[in-house]
């Protein structure tokens, strides 16, 4: 497909190799790693972009000494040239059907890995070419990567993140606060919003869903509840707080088993945080996810049989 044009109602021409090298450069960071990687010499990626800015009348990159950056055209560019090449992809896919194999990359980001571990070990048992990464994020975050294609599954504290997402709900848990063994008396087993308010808090950063349903309950019982730290991932809090500086709070889900923290019940509210499994609808017929959602969707339908089975994770 490397000579493939199409021509535009302008008449002007739109070659597949400029796209290419765009969507290379813009990715790699650099000219020369898409050259690299399309085993290509640097002056003749050089060219492709230069024609395509040209013929497009268009600045898709700023040159600084050896570095380039993507204008706002650049970025609105590389968000379709990711839809373009995956759909390049799951043509390829479609011709070759019959292959028994599902392979390629596999991007998870979850607001907590614990919502994976029953997962992700039997599906890379199935499909061992499946190559997969997983990173944090919360809610927020995972969405906005989800749309802009830097990533195929998310795990996300909401069952409506959009009308352009499919979602596997997996249940919902209570919340808890919880706070390094030995910084509150051991018979405590509750703490009410007036007694948080009077503590040190370690929050997560804005964004994340179990923050703001703490605040939000915390609102209607007239008290306002300021953190003494924001940190950016459940693992950043959790660690802040089994040094004793101050109260986080979960989901039991994602408590675990830690034998420097204790959990406590919110007296003032029976707060749940359900979790879900969410991907772009429109990218149902990528491969990988679409065999990811089968298994997972499989497992899950499996738990949800079993007798009081209503909490996530493994």
């Amino acid at each position: 497909m490397i000579g493939c044009a199409y021509k535009l109602s302008q008449g002007r021409i739109m070659r597949h190799s400029q796209l290419k090298a765009f969507h290379h450069v813009a990715l790699l960071g650099g000219f020369s790693r898409a050259a690299e990687a399309l085993h290509l010499t640097q002056p003749a990626i050089s060219e492709q972009v230069r024609k395509l800015e040209q013929d497009h009348d268009v600045l898709l990159f700023r040159r600084e000494k050896k570095r380039v950056f993507l204008t706002e055209a650049g970025e609105e560019l590389l968000h379709l040239t990711k839809q373009y090449f995956e759909v390049e992809t799951r043509i390829g896919d479609y011709l070759s059907a019959t292959r028994a194999a599902v392979e390629g990359e596999l991007r998870i980001i979850a607001d907590s890995a614990q919502h994976m571990t029953g997962f992700l070990g039997p599906f890379q048992k199935r499909y061992p070419n499946v190559v997969i990464s997983l990173r944090a994020g919360n809610t927020g975050e995972i969405i906005d990567e989800l749309r802009d294609y830097n990533a195929e599954i998310g795990v996300a504290g909401s069952l409506s993140p959009g009308k352009d997402m499919s979602v596997l709900n997996l249940g919902a848990t209570g919340i808890v606060a919880f706070a390094a063994r030995g910084l509150l008396m051991a018979s405590q087993k509750e703490l009410s919003f007036q007694e948080l308010a009077q503590l040190p808090l370690v929050f997560r950063e804005e964004g994340s869903k179990t923050r703001e349903k703490v605040e939000m309950a915390a609102r209607e019982k007239g008290v306002r509840l300021k953190p003494a730290i924001v940190a950016e991932g459940r693992e950043a809090v959790r660690e802040l707080v089994a040094s004793g500086a101050g109260i986080g709070f979960v989901s039991e889900a994602e408590f675990g088993h830690d034998d420097r923290l204790v959990k406590y019940g919110l007296r003032d509210a029976e707060l749940t945080m359900s979790e879900s499994i969410i991907y772009l609808t429109q990218r149902r017929d990528v491969r990988v996810i679409r065999a990811f959602m089968d298994f997972a969707s499989g497992i899950q339908a499996g738990r949800d049989a079993r007798p009081g089975a209503a909490q996530p994770g493994p």
